[in-house]
């Protein structure tokens, strides 16, 4: 009886900018992205390498980085919420705040 054994790679890497040993292309593209940037008013330009084995469908590739996009934004929401309810707190409670923040660390 043959045993079959899966086999697969799949590695994403994401990019904010380019390294100072880059070549002058790259240097240069990243220049004009940051240029984009502020021309968007305030813009973040990330570059994302996704590469798999066996291939799989661009399309399908782009689909699991929305999903994944869209988890980040309900996180983010989600973080932005706890920190509004935060400030409202500090504001209303600043003596709790203050407290803790000149108590020792047990």
């Amino acid at each position: 009886m043959k045993v079959y054994k899966p086999e697969w790679r799949c590695t994403l890497s994401v990019t904010e900018g380019a390294e100072t040993s880059a070549s002058w292309r790259t240097r240069l593209a990243w220049r004009l992205r940051r240029l984009a940037d502020r021309l968007d008013d305030g813009g973040r330009t990330i570059k994302l390498d996704c590469h798999t084995e066996p291939r799989v469908a661009r399309e399908d590739v782009d689909d699991c980085l929305g999903k994944g996009f869209l988890m980040a934004q309900e996180l983010l929401t989600e973080l932005t919420q706890q920190a509004a309810c935060e400030d409202i707190m500090r504001d209303a409670k600043a003596e709790l705040f203050e407290r803790a923040a000149t108590d020792p660390k047990p």
